[in-house]
């Protein structure tokens, strides 16, 4: 049988250069969005009250 062989001298390089400006971006307006759902509705409930 063969001999199954690990190879270990492969680097792996990561790299950094990835921004997370548009994930921020994202997740604020989705918050926004959710901010004003909800106070939205609050409101129309008081309305109908």
């Amino acid at each position: 049988m063969a001999k199954a062989e690990l190879k270990t001298n492969k680097k792996t390089e990561i790299e950094d250069s990835s921004s997370l400006k548009g994930t921020l971006a994202s997740v604020f307006l989705l918050g926004i969005f959710l901010v004003v759902t909800w106070v939205s509705v609050y409101f129309l409930f008081l309305d109908r009250f």
